[in-house]
């Protein structure tokens, strides 16, 4: 295995987790919420009295900032060597994956892991154990 030096970011891979770290804390120090997309998404399909704000700025915040990163360091071209049908079958499976598990990769690996929750640690254990696999036999065996 060769480590890619041209597109090793650290800096910037180190700037966007502490934002991530930083928007997490905020929001459950603040408003005492848990910063899982899965579940502020699924907070707008069945709203709540005066719960619906909050969700659409969080959810406009994440659709905002790639506009205005490109806006000021320029855009970005991201490479997916996967085609539609790939995608949406990937999507499917993440969806019903945070069904099962309670939770999405940012509500479990993100905020659970940060409150030490045992669940969360499962779950976050099952998710890169399943990543590690798909990776394993799409990539090295098929």
């Amino acid at each position: 295995m060769s480590l890619d030096w041209n597109h090793f970011t650290p800096g910037p891979a180190l700037a966007g987790g502490l934002l991530i770290g930083l928007a997490a804390g905020m929001l459950v120090l603040f408003a005492g919420r848990i910063a899982g997309i899965s579940g502020i998404v699924g907070g707008l399909l069945r709203p709540v009295a005066g719960d619906r704000a909050w969700r659409l700025a969080f959810l406009g915040g994440l659709l905002a900032a790639p506009w205005i990163y490109a806006l000021l360091a320029g855009p970005v071209r991201p490479r997916i060597d996967a085609g539609w049908g790939t995608l949406l079958l990937a999507g499917l499976l993440v969806g019903i994956g945070t069904r099962y598990g309670g939770g999405c990769t940012s509500g479990h690996g993100v905020c659970g892991l940060s409150r030490v929750s045992p669940r969360s640690a499962v779950a976050t254990a099952a998710f890169m154990a399943t990543g590690f696999a798909t990776v394993l036999v799409l990539r090295h065996l098929l």
